[in-house]
């Protein structure tokens, strides 16, 4: 197939550590990531109602083909519990051509390979 590199792109989403796994699921299961690391207690100090503030939270690792990052921004807003969830995406610029590929087969919207 081989998928060019930057027709994939990385998305980090944090989240409440209760609300991670759900909302990684949602996203793997309707075919809008291929897949979704979950790094579990990461320290996040911002600015947030005039205040600094923190939190631990979980951040969500997730890859995907680059013509579904609408659709999949569209799910984690929605489904998010805040009330501005962080949504930024990458590019990636190279790598295992293999694994490019099968991100690019799994997050097409009728289905994805078995694994």
């Amino acid at each position: 197939m081989n998928e060019d590199p930057q027709s994939c792109r990385v998305l980090l989403c944090t989240c409440p550590p209760d609300s991670a796994p759900e909302l990684a699921h949602q996203l793997v299961e309707r075919h809008l990531a291929a897949c979704v690391n979950i790094v579990e207690r990461v320290s996040s100090v911002y600015f947030w109602e005039g205040e600094v503030t923190s939190d631990s939270e979980s951040l969500l690792v997730i890859k995907t083909s680059g013509d579904r990052v609408a659709e999949l921004r569209e799910a984690l807003v929605s489904s998010h519990p805040y009330d501005v969830p962080e949504v930024i995406a990458l590019p990636i610029v190279e790598g295992h051509q293999a694994y490019l590929d099968w991100l690019v087969e799994s997050t097409r919207p009728s289905s994805g390979p078995e694994v």
